[in-house]
């Protein structure tokens, strides 16, 4: 490996996978709600983090709609 390498010809391009970049959020869930998540992510073995990204990625590709109505 060299000890000096010069960058300074090199061209700058665009990071073509910046579209699939995640973007941090903060969220305030149910503890029973993380704790279901997690229940899961022990038996799957993918980050509970994870698992709620692709159940609510699901929900948007599917164009899901939560049937619920608020009481006044």
């Amino acid at each position: 490996m060299r000890d000096h390498y010069d960058f300074s010809q090199m061209k700058g391009r665009r990071n073509p996978y910046t579209k699939q970049l995640k973007q941090s959020v903060t969220m305030r869930l149910d503890r029973d709600t993380i704790a279901y998540f997690k229940a899961m992510a022990e038996e799957s073995g993918i980050p509970y983090q994870s698992l709620i990204n692709l159940y609510l990625r699901d929900c948007a590709v599917h164009f899901r709609k939560l049937d619920m109505k608020w009481a006044s």
